[in-house]
């Protein structure tokens, strides 16, 4: 059994621990995925998500272009262990070489600050995935959940004309459209604007948990009829609408839950794993990226077929890929 997950930002979070004066290393560290951790967890693929909260960052381009300079040194420090890929073609090389592959990806559009040429730029960086929105509205639409702290009042709360056009040339790129984090207007505009197959690198299943942030079920049905690929999201709070002593558990039955749901729902090839790891810290049952067998021997037990948890776990990511990659 094998990982490919969509999500995660461990990035960040090492460049967070960088500024602070820290030295960081993707090969050993105390968050919650290292090259170490991946080892032993089995893993194939990770997306590494370039995350800028742009309410707190003055020049949110300036800053994604110091995490992707952050992985760039990492991914050649630790060339033995992983390699970046930017086509299906070197993810295959990896793997034949037992190397870990990463992907490069983005986290809140704003960090191309609405230019086209930023967009290519990052583009040619290696960046393969981009979700238009974080949890501010911003020159492209609207979230799923607003932090109010930066604003952009609009009176419609689907994509701007710049959305579209960012759309379109992400498109004609190859950089994969992620509508986790996306209102429900703009995911609508999505589905309706695009041709391509999309993503929900890390969103899980409102009917299960009624978080905004979740997809409703037409959405998991559309996302999977063109072929696209859901991540089912770790964090406790989109996992089940319950507390325990105000307190959010992400406990393996719930993520369990809605990989069911789903594959139900969509077909098993449209859902996979996108962790959030580092990006959320919620008294997790997979404490960290080592932990997944667990996850594997739970699918088990809920009667999933071996082919079935290979899919989940890592073929429908990886196929998901050689289609766009």
């Amino acid at each position: 059994m094998f990982i490919a997950d969509l999500h995660c930002d461990t990035l960040s979070a090492l460049y967070t621990k960088e500024r602070q004066g820290e030295a960081v290393s993707l090969m050993k560290n105390d968050l919650r995925l290292d090259i170490q951790k991946m080892n032993k967890g089995k893993y194939l693929l990770q997306n590494f998500a370039v995350y800028v909260d742009w309410g707190e960052e003055e020049n949110p381009y300036a800053c994604a272009k110091e995490q992707i300079r952050l992985f760039m040194e990492q991914m050649k420090q630790h060339g033995g262990s992983i390699g970046q890929a930017r086509t299906f073609r070197e993810m295959e090389e990896n793997r034949k070489a037992g190397r870990i592959t990463a992907v490069l990806t983005l986290e809140e559009g704003e960090i191309c600050q609405g230019s086209l040429e930023k967009l290519k730029e990052l583009y040619d960086a290696g960046a393969r995935m981009m979700t238009l929105t974080w949890n501010y509205e911003n020159t492209y639409g609207s979230p799923a959940v607003l932090d109010e702290r930066k604003i952009c009042a609009r009176e419609h709360k689907g994509l701007t004309e710049t959305g579209i056009a960012f759309l379109e040339r992400m498109e004609q790129l190859g950089m994969i459209v992620d509508v986790s984090h996306l209102s429900d207007e703009g995911i609508a505009d999505v589905l309706k604007i695009t041709k391509k197959p999309i993503a929900a690198s890390h969103s899980n299943a409102r009917s299960l948990c009624p978080h905004p942030r979740n997809l409703t079920d037409g959405q998991i049905c559309s996302i999977a009829e063109r072929g696209g690929i859901i991540g089912v999201n770790y964090y406790g709070k989109f996992l089940a609408d319950k507390q325990e002593k105000g307190v959010y558990f992400s406990k393996i039955e719930d993520i369990v839950r809605h990989i069911s749901y789903i594959a139900d729902l969509g077909g098993i090839s449209c859902v996979g794993l996108g962790s959030d790891f580092d990006g959320t810290n919620d008294n997790p049952d997979l404490k960290d990226a080592s932990y997944m067998e667990y996850l594997a021997c739970a699918l088990k037990k809920q009667g999933f077929k071996s082919s079935e948890i290979e899919a989940v776990c890592y073929k429908n990511v990886w196929n998901f890929y050689k289609e766009m990659l």
